[in-house]
């Protein structure tokens, strides 16, 4: 099972977990709720997971510009 991080907003790969760095208990998983889970966390067919964060550039981005989080795909 590998982990995927992907920003949000703009799609771009942050980074990847593989082998035993990568299983939920040790990345947290478990302290979130099901909304969150379902918000943040996809379980692809061939059994990787892709979690979805803010890289620091959107981050940076819409704390400067807040107004950007009314819009569906901000920073495309």
């Amino acid at each position: 099972m590998a982990v995927n991080y992907v920003c949000r907003h703009c799609k771009t790969g942050i980074g990847s977990l593989s082998g035993d760095a990568a299983s939920e208990a040790r990345l947290g998983f478990h302290f979130l709720t099901p909304e969150e889970r379902s918000d943040i966390i996809a379980y692809n067919p061939n059994g990787d997971v892709t979690v979805k964060v803010v890289c620091d550039y959107c981050r940076e981005a819409i704390e400067a510009n807040p107004e950007l989080l009314l819009v569906m795909s901000p920073l495309q």
